[in-house]
């Protein structure tokens, strides 16, 4: 099968970026897929090279190429559109004047304006309710340009959402039974497939957690008394951080630490952690590859997401053998047991329940202990090779209705 995958970046220290990283891996190595990459960034990713989609000849099966598109810089509204025309163009080009052909489009959320089939990693229709609740909170610190900005950038791919993903024609995926319930409630879809994320359960685990400790946590200046909790995402607002914070303001006698890592405007964060008395108790990092590095730092996961299609890095903390903290906002709940193999908030705003809860874990390390390895147990039960073959399956589903009948 020849597949055009529609995706901005692509690489292995992300949520989706990751997905889709592993999911290419698969579907040429096991399913000898021709794989054509539209994306403006890949990395941690074999490619067999670049352009070929502009020969009229196919490439040999199991191939991955990466065709660039280009990037503008300014807000993320003008980057999106930017984005959106310019692989649309690039496609359109190689198809129309380079010979190439694709038996599917495939897209992880709403990347372009024809896709046929899409893996909903997050839904804009809920970010933009929460974009609003934001803007009607008092207690918001976003300044005015960045909220208006928000609220037009979410409403515009919230509109683009309901065209894509109303269209019976598109094949949906969801990576939780969450993401697809709100898939049936906003746009009346019924026929979705529930395909999670899985976890590379020989990378992350207790035994490589646990031998990378020590280093890690002598690097980053953590102590052996430390409680340290770790954040991983690129929305750090929607991850629940200002809740995490509140909860440790709530526990001034505790020696505990918070690490944060992702990519997102840490400004607004650092003056609400001063406002907090705890400047000196948060490290901020940016991304890296090396995220199993962070989940050896750390004593517990913690993030109360007030919307997140599935989670990531709560999964892949639970196979690494930490108790994780999530809420019942994050699809990822869905799959775990509360109070056995991890731990999942109510609301996730809930600052009060979540610092008794943190309390809790650092005085009983045996809780600890016993909650993680239930984690990693469970989370045995998904693999990246289960979900390609469940995504392979969906593909060859598109690409069989998409043909002409007799």
């Amino acid at each position: 099968m020849r597949l055009a995958v529609v995706s901005p970046f692509v690489d292995k220290r992300h949520g989706t970026e990751r997905a889709i990283a592993e999911l290419v891996e698969r579907l040429a190595r096991d399913y000898v897929c021709e794989i054509h990459l539209y994306a403006q960034r890949v990395e941690d990713l074999s490619l067999s090279g670049h352009i070929a989609a502009q020969s009229g000849h196919s490439a040999p099966s199991g191939s991955v190429f990466w065709h660039k598109v280009p990037s503008i810089p300014g807000p993320h509204l003008a980057q999106f559109l930017a984005w959106v025309f310019l692989n649309g163009f690039l496609r359109k080009w190689h198809t129309t004047f380079g010979g190439a052909y694709y038996d599917l489009v495939l897209s992880p959320g709403i990347n372009c304006f024809h896709p046929d089939v899409v893996i909903v990693h997050a839904l804009f229709y809920r970010l933009k309710d929460l974009a609003r609740e934001e803007n009607e909170d008092s207690s918001a610190h976003a300044g005015s340009f960045r909220k208006i900005h928000r609220k037009v950038y979410y409403a515009f791919l919230s509109a683009l959402e309901r065209r894509i993903y109303k269209d019976p024609k598109v094949t949906l995926a969801a990576v939780s039974k969450r993401t697809a319930g709100l898939l049936r409630e906003h746009f009346r879809r019924e026929d979705i497939s529930v395909i999670p994320n899985g976890v590379d359960t020989k990378h992350f685990s207790s035994a490589a957690r646990l031998g990378r400790r020590q280093e890690a946590r002598r690097r980053r200046d953590f102590r052996d008394e430390d409680f340290v909790l770790l954040l991983i995402g690129n929305d750090w607002r929607n991850k629940g951080l200002s809740t995490v914070l509140e909860a440790m303001a709530a526990l001034p006698g505790l020696r505990i630490r918070l690490l944060v890592v992702g990519n997102d405007t840490a400004e607004t964060f650092k003056e609400r952690a001063a406002q907090l008395g705890l400047e000196d108790h948060c490290r901020w990092e940016a991304s890296s590859p090396e995220v199993l590095d962070l989940y050896a730092a750390a004593d517990v996961y913690v993030s109360p997401s007030r919307e997140d299609s599935f989670g990531l890095p709560v999964a892949e903390a639970m196979a690494c053998g930490l108790p994780a903290i999530t809420s019942v906002c994050a699809g990822v709940a869905d799959y775990m047991q509360d109070g056995i193999d991890g731990f999942v908030l109510r609301e996730p705003r809930d600052a009060e329940t979540l610092s008794k809860l943190l309390r809790r874990l650092q005085s009983q390390p045996d809780l600890r202990r016993v909650v993680g390895e239930a984690a990693s147990k469970t989370i045995q039960e998904w693999d990246w090779n289960r979900n390609a073959a469940a995504i392979w399956q969906l593909l060859k589903n598109a690409k069989a209705k998409s043909l002409p009948s007799d």
